[in-house]
C-alpha cells in the first residue's frame, strides 16, 4: 500500500546512524543478532528523525562557543518545562516542584531508592516497559506483576484482581502513562481508579508520562496530577523532552513533585550522588519546549499517524497477526498468538528472515508472550520495507 503523502525532508530523509555511537544501530548485531549492514533497527525507543531546527541551532551555538564546562542555572529549563506543561497539558507547576535527573530511568532508580526499602514490593501493570522491572530488581526490591486484560484489542485494568493480589508488602506503583508497549491513553476515569487503588493500599505512585506528547488524533493525554489532585502527597510525575524530540542522549528528565514533604525525601536522597547538570541536555530541552517545538510535534504526530496506519495495514495482511491499536507512542505492539507459533519461532522469523531487530514480548513481563514491539518512528520508506520483509517472512501463512 504505497503512501502518497508529500515528501517531508524533516521525517522522510534517511539518516545513516551507523558509526555514530548510537545503541540502536551500532549495537544491533551484538545485542539483537541483526547486522546493521542490511538490517532494520526497530528496537531501541528513539526515532530516526532530527529534532526541530530550534534544537539544532541551540546545539550548534554551543559548538561554536567551543567551551564545554559545567552547566549553570537550571531555571531556564525549569521555566521552559513550566510553559510546556501549562500550554500543552493544562497543568500548572512551579520551579520548586521540578527535580532534574539524568534521564527518567535514572530518575526512577532514585525514586525507588528514596521512597522504598530493600525487600519492599513495587507494583507494575504488565506487560510494561522492561526497564521498570530491571531497576526494581537491581535495587533489591520485589516486582509484583498485575497483568492487564486485553479486551477486544485494547488493554484494561482489573482492580478486583489487583486488590486481591496485594499483601501489604507493596510500597510503590510505577505507571506507564501513556502506556508502553500497549499504546493506551488512560481515561480520566481509569486514572482516578489508579489513584484510588494507590490510596487503598498506601502506595507511592510514580507516573511515568514520558510519552505524553505522542498522542494520536482522537485521543488526549491527561496528566494524572490534574485528575487526582488529592493524592499529591504520594504522587511523582515523571516527564522528559527526550522521547518527543529524539534527544535521549542529552540525559535529562524531570521528577515533578508538588508535595513539599515528599519532594524533600527525594531531594535528600539525591544529594549524596553529587550529580551535576548536563549542559547539552538542558539546553536542548529548553529549546524544544517552545512554540517552534510545539509546531514541530504537531507535524510529527501527523507523520507518525500515517506510519501507524501503513504498518497496521501491512501487518494485518498476515493471517493470525494483529496490531494492538496505538492511541499514543511510536511503539507498535503486535500480537502473533493466533499464528500458533512459539515465541522463539516468531522471534527467529523476524530476526533471521526479515532481518529486523524488534523487542520480544516476554521482556515486558506477564502478558507479553507471543508479542513483539516494533519502533515505527522511522522514515516511511523504512516502514514500507519493514512491512515487505515481514510479509515475506510469514509468506507461508498466506
Amino acid at each position: 500500500m504505497p503512501d502518497t503523502a508529500q515528501f517531508d525532508p524533516r521525517f522522510d530523509t534517511i539518516i545513516d546512524r551507523r558509526g555514530s555511537a548510537c545503541e540502536k544501530w551500532d549495537e544491533m548485531e551484538s545485542v539483537m543478532g541483526v547486522s546493521a549492514t542490511d538490517g532494520l533497527a526497530m528496537w531501541v525507543a528513539d526515532t530516526d528523525f532530527r529534532p526541530p531546527q530550534v534544537v539544532q541551532d541551540t546545539v550548534e551555538h554551543l559548538v561554536r562557543t567551543g567551551v564545554y564546562g559545567y552547566a549553570g542555572d537550571q531555571n531556564p529549563q525549569r521555566d521552559a518545562t513550566i510553559w510546556w506543561m501549562a500550554t500543552r497539558h493544562g497543568w500548572t507547576v512551579t520551579r520548586d516542584d521540578i527535580l532534574i535527573t539524568h534521564g527518567l530511568v535514572n530518575g526512577l532508580g532514585h525514586l525507588v531508592d528514596a521512597l522504598t526499602a530493600p525487600g519492599d514490593a513495587v507494583v507494575l501493570f504488565t506487560p510494561v516497559y522492561h526497564a521498570f522491572a530491571a531497576i526494581i530488581t537491581a535495587s533489591q526490591r520485589v516486582v509484583v506483576e498485575c497483568p492487564m486484560v486485553l479486551d477486544d484489542g485494547r488493554y484494561v485494568l482489573d482492580f478486583d484482581a489487583y486488590d486481591a493480589q496485594m499483601t501489604g508488602a507493596e510500597k510503590m506503583l510505577v505507571l506507564s502513562s501513556p502506556h508502553n508497549p500497549g499504546g493506551r491513553v488512560w481515561s480520566p476515569e481509569e486514572l482516578r481508579a489508579i489513584a484510588d487503588f494507590c490510596t487503598r493500599h498506601d502506595l507511592i505512585l510514580a507516573s511515568d508520562e514520558i510519552h505524553h506528547d505522542l498522542v494520536y488524533p482522537g485521543h488526549r493525554h491527561h496528566v494524572l496530577a490534574t485528575v487526582a489532585p488529592d493524592i499529591q502527597d504520594r504522587l511523582v510525575t515523571m516527564t522528559s523532552a527526550s522521547k518527543t524530540f529524539n534527544i535521549a542522549g542529552g540525559k535529562v528528565g524531570n521528577l515533578i513533585i508538588t508535595d513539599p514533604a515528599l519532594r524533600k525525601r527525594v531531594r535528600d536522597r539525591l544529594k549524596p550522588f553529587g550529580m551535576s547538570r548536563n549542559l547539552f541536555g538542558m539546553a536542548m530541552s529548553e529549546a524544544a519546549y517552545s512554540p517552534e517545538g510545539a509546531a514541530w510535534v504537531d507535524d510529527l504526530m501527523g507523520y507518525l499517524d500515517r506510519n501507524r496506519k501503513l504498518f497496521d495495514a501491512g501487518i494485518e495482511a498476515i493471517p493470525g497477526v494483529r496490531s494492538i491499536r496505538l492511541e499514543a507512542t511510536f511503539l507498535s505492539w503486535i500480537d502473533f498468538s493466533a499464528t500458533g507459533m512459539s515465541q522463539s519461532e516468531i522471534a527467529s522469523r523476524i530476526r533471521d528472515d526479515a532481518r529486523i531487530a524488534a523487542n520480544a514480548g516476554p521482556s515486558f513481563g506477564s502478558g507479553g508472550d507471543r508479542f513483539m514491539r516494533f519502533n515505527i518512528g522511522l522514515p516511511r520508506a523504512r516502514i514500507e520495507e519493514a512491512v515487505s520483509r515481514l510479509q515475506d517472512a510469514f509468506r507461508d501463512l498466506q
